[in-house]
Formats: structure tokens, sequence, C-alpha cells
């Protein structure tokens, strides 16, 4: 049945009406073009009305003559036209019935095989830019300067902005826009009339003169195409937008119905806290009786209030000083000051993630409720479904999205039992799952790598500005990140800066120099002010640094609280059995150390020395080579055991206790040893581990630590000491480069050396990292030559990295009014959270991620045996897809495998002996938890052989390869 005319529809008569845009083959229902644009801009409008958050709207409507008002209509308008391109021969032809009903009203063309593979040259987008082009400076006397900067968002709404060469190979080929001859005047006309009526209904006809001055800045462009591409999205779902000829609906029925059955959470509008810093925390934060906010806190919070606008604030503090819940009040402040619509919190790995995840929802529980909010909310990264709570939140929010009956009442949405409760309420919405749609959910915990992808040149990365642009970012542990993930990060920082999103950057501490180029990144093209120069001139610690673009940052020394103390640091011999007499010693009235070594090989060496020495059942082991519910148990394990007094009461072992751990111990775990040894590291992270030691009181004076480990001692080890300049153990300075490793060590000899003057925390911090990473020489003069050659390594290095990040780093903001043609040329194809997605922000090897299982005795696999609450030991039938509660199981088992096997040779050897173990039946749609997973099988013992390595796993010590 045919749309009343009424619309859109309404305007138009004769052939222009079957020019179609859509076509389902199974049901051979279809769509006409104008339908789909009449569709397209309502859901605009809608988007436009009740999901896009205040700050982005704002942002469109600075760059236009009439405000808020000129932005609804350009984004309604451009939503409109869209798919005009789609009203041209190359496209139409495709479908021979809806072509031969065009080809019936005048509208000749030929067939799809008589184009050939020359028909790919105009896809719809592409054409789209040329014939929008076209009219407004043909019919509106626009030049084409100013006709592209609005017709590269048609252009680019398939998620890829045209080059000048593909709009030349277009112009080239005029026939694939209109056939020629008598009917290429009937198409002209066709194009022309569907432009003039969508004018004419979105009111657009009188702005356009207006419109022809203005210089679109190119964020402006970016989020315009981002919100065309989500509004043709959710236009293009039949289950929402139903084809003709079943739908029998007029214009506004049908939109309704849609928008009622999509149900999109509308974005957060934060309200400015009142009260003081004490009352913000009090109410935000489950604070012990009596705590006070501590003096980071409290002039983080006042200097996001005294900022002129909200921007860029870096809170540089010691660990244990409460960063993460400054930098949700800071969130909270810039949201209302800005109009921020969500938060994401960006973190260096999946296990900060997941511990990140529960505090933001506590933290969102504690929001003021807002009546009738529905907050969506989700976690970042490859494994999230995995994730309890998160997985909680998707069954909770779990709906279909299908059209509603327009004559039923809408159905009411009510949370399931088993979901948490809120003032309002939190799900992860059905729509926004996916990798190219979920960051525009309101409230984000996830991986840096996610943040990343906003600097990578990919497909649909106008969708990853979107999500960024609407929120206030956070970042943490910002000294983690290398050159290679910091030339994308600076980039990201332009970008937000140009988009005016708050940004809180966390870290321990900053080198002056890096802390600068934060700074200059995100102030753009004010950067360069002399101004800057406080921002890495100033010594005081902590530190708080904020950044308004076009004005001078603001620097601030809040002081320390009184947590803190002193650490006695000592040279300890490399060597297993050295360690163990020493700690034989330090441990024999009992207490709880320590050991963290910078490779996994030295941890279960360590561990295996240390064993033979105190018992199976006084040693814990920690790393990164544990299969994903193993490690998330070992994390557990040691907040339950080795956490705040008030949490781990009771469970702390008495001793003696040695937890032997790689850097999987140096942040977002709140754990407290009495004893550290570590080996030598960056000083700056030699402070993050030093921060797990004494952590937190436990009595007066420590009186309840045993007498001998009452004092804070780090044993440094890992290390030759005895010749004229220290050398590193091989497997250190493949982590971490000689330079960075001496110049740790010369910082360090002042603690070491002589009366060995303890580390005085926090006093001591910024000193020492500033003197690790600024360019002055450090260490004796007989260390120079070493320190020069190791220099040199280290900055080839740097170069190295930097070079290659650059291939697909995504161009700095360029002049206003320049169209994104080619914004992402010789790009990296899409991006996405797979080990192969992040290694492409990451300077890390791509490597392997399997899932474990265990091979029976009787050739049968199941899940491995030991993991708990009833899922060790099932069942994974090889003839059809297991049940739904063992694939959820076996896919908890990824293991990510180590450095041996991401080398070319031996990757390629171990993929094809893992596809050997290929099970049809679990690579249907219903079992996508196995579906395209390599599978690692572990025979009774759980061993195996893999790529000429012997392959071992047990439960306490993880994985352990031997072998070539």
């Amino acid at each position: 049945m045919e749309e009343p005319r009424e619309g859109l529809g309404g305007r138009l008569v004769g052939p222009v009406r079957s020019v179609w845009a859509k076509h389902d083959r199974d049901t051979e229902g279809w769509l006409p073009l104008w339908r789909h644009m009449a569709d397209s801009a309502a859901v605009a409008g809608l988007l436009w009305d009740n999901w896009l958050p205040e700050n982005v709207r704002a942002l469109i409507a600075k760059a236009l003559p009439g405000g808020a008002r000129d932005a609804r209509l350009l984004c309604v308008w451009l939503a409109a036209v869209h798919d005009i391109g789609k009203a041209t021969p190359a496209f139409a032809c495709q479908v021979d019935q809806l072509a031969d009903r065009m080809r019936a009203e005048g509208l000749e063309m030929k067939t799809r095989r008589q184009f050939g593979e020359d028909r790919r040259i105009a896809p719809h987008g592409l054409a789209g830019q040329v014939l929008l082009g076209e009219w407004l400076e043909e019919r509106h006397g626009w030049t084409a300067r100013q006709s592209g900067q609005f017709a590269v968002v048609p252009g680019g709404h398939h998620g890829v902005p045209p080059e000048h060469g593909q709009l030349n190979d277009v112009y080239d080929r005029p026939h694939l826009l209109r056939t020629p001859g008598p009917s290429g005047k009937l198409w002209r006309r066709v194009q022309e009339e569907l432009l003039d009526a969508c004018s004419e209904e979105y009111r657009v006809g009188a702005r356009l003169c207006a419109w022809r001055a203005v210089v679109l800045p190119q964020p402006m462009q970016v989020l315009l195409t981002a919100v065309v591409i989500v509004a043709d999205w959710i236009a293009s779902n039949p289950d929402l937008f139903p084809y003709f000829p079943q739908e029998t609906r007029g214009g506004e029925e049908r939109v309704a119905a849609a928008w009622r059955g999509l149900r999109l959470p509308s974005p957060w509008w934060a309200e400015e806290p009142v009260g003081d810093a004490q009352e913000l925390f009090a109410s935000r934060f489950d604070l012990p009786p009596g705590a006070k906010v501590r003096p980071v806190q409290e002039a983080a919070v006042r200097l996001a209030r005294e900022m002129p606008v909200p921007g860029l604030m870096i809170i540089e503090a010691p660990m244990g000083e409460g960063k993460t819940e400054a930098a949700l009040a800071v969130a909270e402040i810039f949201a209302a000051r800005s109009g921020a619509g969500g938060v994401f919190f960006a973190l260096p790995t999946m296990a900060t993630g997941n511990a990140m995840f529960p505090r933001l929802l506590d933290w969102l529980d504690r929001l003021p409720a807002q009546e009738g909010a529905r907050r969506s909310v989700l976690l970042a990264h490859s494994k999230a479904a995995l994730n309890d709570e998160f997985a909680d939140l998707l069954r909770a929010g779990r709906q279909t999205i299908a059209a509603v009956d327009v004559d039923a009442e809408a159905e009411r949405w009510r949370p399931s039992d088993e979901r948490r409760s809120a003032p309002a309420e939190l799900i992860a919405h059905a729509w926004l799952r996916g990798r190219k749609k979920a960051m525009l959910s309101s409230f984000v915990a996830g991986t840096v790598d996610q943040l990343l992808f906003a600097g990578l040149k990919s497909r649909h990365l106008a969708l990853r500005h979107l999500a960024v642009a609407g929120k206030v970012v956070v970042i943490d542990e910002a000294h983690a990140y290398d050159t290679y993930m910091s030339v994308y990060l600076d980039r990201v920082l332009s970008w937000l800066g140009a988009y005016r999103v708050p940004v809180v950057v966390l870290s321990a501490t900053l080198p002056a120099a890096r802390r600068r180029q934060l700074a200059q990144a995100y102030a753009g093209a004010g950067g360069d002010a002399a101004g800057f120069d406080s921002v890495d001139q100033s010594v005081t610690y902590p530190l708080l640094t904020t950044v308004t673009p076009g004005q001078a940052p603001v620097v601030e020394g809040p002081g320390a609280s009184s947590r803190g103390g002193e650490v006695r640091l000592e040279r300890l011999d490399d060597g297993q059995m050295v360690l163990a007499d020493r700690l034989a010693v330090e441990l024999d009235g009992g207490g709880c150390a320590l050991v963290v070594r910078n490779t996994v090989r030295r941890v279960l060496e360590t561990a295996r020395v240390l064993r033979e020495r105190f018992g199976d059942e006084a040693v814990t082991v920690a790393h990164s080579c544990f299969i994903d519910v193993d490690r998330a148990a070992k994390d557990a394990d040691l907040l339950e055991r080795f956490g705040p007094p008030e949490k781990a009461d009771g469970r702390r072992p008495v001793g003696p206790h040695i937890v032997v751990a790689s850097q999987v111990a140096e942040q977002s775990l709140d754990v407290d040893f009495d004893l550290l040894v570590t080996d030598l590291c960056p000083v700056d992270l030699m402070l993050q581990r030093m921060g797990r030691l004494h952590r937190h009181w436990r009595g007066e004076g420590q009186a309840e630590r045993p007498a001998r480990l009452r004092t804070a001692r780090c044993l440094v080890t890992g290390v030759d000491w005895r010749g004229e300049v220290p050398a590193p153990v091989r497997g250190s300075v493949a982590v971490y480069g000689a330079y960075a490793l001496l110049r740790s060590a010369a910082v360090l000899l002042p603690h070491l050396d002589g009366p060995k003057r303890p580390v005085r925390l926090p006093d001591d911090i910024s000193p020492l990292v500033q003197g690790a990473y600024a360019d002055a020489p450090v260490g004796p003069e007989e260390w120079s030559g070493a320190m020069a050659a190791a220099r040199e390594r280290h900055e080839r290095h740097r170069a190295d990295q930097a070079g290659r990040a650059e291939v697909f780093r995504l161009d700095a903001v360029g002049r206003p009014g320049r169209p994104l043609i080619g914004w992402i040329a010789a790009g990296a194809g899409d991006a996405d959270d797979t080990r192969a997605g992040r290694a492409q922000v990451r300077d890390s090897k791509e490597s392997l991620e399997v899932v474990v299982v265990q091979r029976r005795a009787d050739g049968s696999l199941a899940t491995v045996p030991w993991l708990g609450g009833g899922r060790g030991g099932l069942e994974l039938p090889q003839d059809r897809p297991p049940a739904p509660a063992a694939a959820r199981a076996a896919a908890g088992c990824g293991l990510r495998l180590p450095i041996q096997f991401s080398h070319a040779e031996v990757m390629d050897r171990a993929i094809a002996e893992l596809e050997e173990l290929y099970v049809p039946a679990w690579q249907v749609k219903d079992s996508h938890w196995l579906a395209g997973q390599l599978i690692l099988a572990l025979d009774a013992d759980c061993q195996t052989r893999l790529a000429g390595f012997s392959l071992r796993y047990s439960e306490t010590d993880g994985l352990e390869v031997t072998g070539d």
C-alpha cells in the first residue's frame, strides 16, 4: 500500500516515486527512496531531541548563524538527503524487478551486467556527494569549496569519506549518475525533485543562502556524519521500519512505533553537585566513618569549578590518594558544566577495566535520581561478556528490537530480579551492542585501546568520535603508555580539545616533558604559548594541572595527605638461592612478602625454588599467563587475603607467605605486604611496586606486623651489581630496555649507597621520576659510556615506534571549512577489539589467543576440571553445539600465549596445529561463545605440545612453556 500523500511523499508525483532504496530478496519487500529519506530525517530529529548530549548539539550549533535551530535543521536535512545517490542508474540497476518498475516510468538504465565493474566506481554514498554538491552549486550558487564541507556528510555515511581521486573518477563517468540521451533529463529532474522536496519539507530552503557563508570546522563535519550514520542504521532496520507492501501506516505512526520499539536510553543530564568536597564525596563514595577528603581531592573539585569552561585536568598523586574518586567527582562537575552526556573511563588492561566496572556502577547508583532515566552502560573490551556484573546487565537489559503495534500500549520495561537496583535504570542496551555502536553507550569502562582507536584511520571513525565527543573522558595510569601508544594518545587529545571534551588524566606521576606534551596536545594551536613553560617546570608533588584551550594553564600543588612514609632500599644479589636464603631470615617471625619479577619465566623459576624452601602452601603465583577465570580468581584471592584490613580481616596469612608476581601486581590491586623484593625496573614502576608495601596501617606503629618487618623495606635485585656498571638480567632488558633501567638505577643510587637515605613517600616520587626521565646526565662518570650507548639504542627505538605509529594515525584537525575528503585515506580498515585490532594502537606483536579445554582419555572434550560453580568437567560434544553453560565456561578459559608464539614462523606453525582441532558444530550462530576460536586441548595431565614447545598448565602456576 502506498503512503498517503503527506509529508515528503506528498510533495512528489510521477516517476520519482518509483525510485527504490531498500529490497529484501527473501520477502521481495521494498522501500521507496522517498520513504527511506523521510524515515531517516524523522529519526535524526528524534536523535537530536532525545539522544544527543547537549555538548554535541552546542558544538554543532556554534558553527551556524542560526545557532541551535539551524543545527537541528541541518542535521535533519542531511539525514534526509544522505541516500540521494541511490537515485542513479549505477545503483538502481541492481534489482531487476525494481529497475523494470523504474524503466516503466521512463527512467532508462543499463542492466547490472551491462554496467559491469564500472558500476562500482560510483557507490551511492560517493554519488550522493556529487549530486548534492551539484545541486548546491547549480541551483543555489555555492562554490565547490562551500558545498564540499556539507556534501561530504552523505559522501561518508558508509564509514569512509571519499578521496579526491574517487570523486574525479565519478565526474569522468557521468553515465553512472544519469543515463545519456533524453532519459538523462528525466534522471536529473527526479534527483532535483527529491532534493527540492527535502529542502522544502525540512525548511532549509530559506537557510541555504545564510549557510553558504558558513565555515564548517572539521569536528562538526565528523559529528554530523556520525549522526547521519546512526539515523541511517536505525531507519534501515526492517524490524523497526517495515518494507512495502506490508507497511500500511502513515509516516508519523510509522516513526512513533519504531521509536517506541527502539527505546534508546537518553543521555545523562548531570546537575552541578552542591556543597563542598566533603559533602560531595560522602554522598558519592563509601567513605569510612570519620574519613576526610584528601587535599588532592578537595583541590580537584575546587579547580573543576573554577575553570572558565571544562577542559583538561591532569591529576598526579601518590598511590592510594583516591585519584579514581577525584576523577569521578570532577567528571560529574565537568558534565554538568559542559553538557556532556556520559563518562568514559579508559584503563590500561582488561583486568583493570574489570576492576573499575563495579566501581563505576556503584558511583552511578549514588548519583541523584532522574525520574524515568535509563542509563546505558558498557564494559568495553573483547571479553566483557564473560564479566559477571556486565553479563547480569546484559540479561536484565535484553530486549528484542521489533516494531511495536501502533494501536497497543508501549510495553513497560521492568528490571529483572537479578539485576542491581539503582535510582536510575542501568542497562546494557541491545541496539548499542557491537563493536561499532557499543561506545555510544553513555557510561563506559574499558581499555585505553578503545580511546586510541579514535586516532586510528579506520572505517566508521566518525562513530568513535561521536562516542567520545559526548562524554567526559578519564584516562587512568597515563604513565603506563609507551611512545607508540602516546603518538595515538596525543592525536586523540588534540581532537578531544577541538571537540571541547572535558578530560581527566590520572597518574602516580608523569615525567615533566610528558605532562607538557599532553597539555599542549589538548590545547591544540594554543599549546605553544609561553605559558606552558610552567607545566614542565613545576617540581611540586602532588600536582594538579588544568588546561582551557586559548588560555594559559594553571598549575597547583595541593599537598599530600598524612599517608605515606619511608621505604628503605637495599641491593640484593641476583640468584634464586640468594633470594630464598634472605627471605628465610626476613620471614623468620612470620610476615607476607611480595616478590615482583619482570618476566613470567623468572616468576615460575623463583616460585619453584621458594616452594622447595618454604612449602607449597606458603607460595602464591600471579602473572599474565593464566586462563581468564583463573586470572580473575587470582586477583580476587589476593584482594581477599592481602587487601585493606577492614576487607581482609582474619584472612591474611600469619606467615611466612610469599607472593611471586609479574607486573600484574603493579596497578589496580589494593594489596599490602610487609616486605617487597623487586627486579630493577623503570623508577616510576618501581614506585608503583612500592605502593604495595605497607600500604595500610596495621596497628599503631605497624605493631600488627612482625617486629622485623615494621620498617618498610624494598630489596632491589635482578641486577649483577658487581661490575663497574650494573648489568640488569636479560629478561628485564628485553622488556624495558637498558637505558630506562640504568637511569632508574642511577637516580636510586643515593638510596642504595652510602648513608642509604630512605625513599620518602610521597616527597621523593616526583624528584625520582623527573630525574630518571630528564635529559640531564645521571649516575657516576664511569657509567657514561654504557649510558650513552644505551641512550642511542633507546632513541632509535623511540623513533622507530613513532614512525610506525604514524602510518595509520589520523591527521591533525584540519583548517576550518576543509572538507573531510580523504580523511581516513590509506587507513587500517576496520578497527576492532581483537588481538590484531589492538596491535594497531599498541607496539606489540600480534599474539595468539586460545581457549583451553581438556581432552579425556576417550578422546572427548570437556572444560578444565577445577572450575568452580559446577563449571568444571562439563562435556563439550563435537557433533553438536555444547550446552550454553558449558560453552560459556569454556570461553572463560581464554589464554594469551606468550611471546614465543608471536614470531611469524612459530605462529604459523602453531595456528596450523591448532586448526587440526576444528569442530564444525561449534561454528554455528547458536554457539557464538566458541565460534572462530582456536582450541588448545590439554591431556589428562594438563600438558600438550605446540609448535615444538612443551606446554604445561596448572591452576596454581598458570602456563609454563619449555622447549625450542
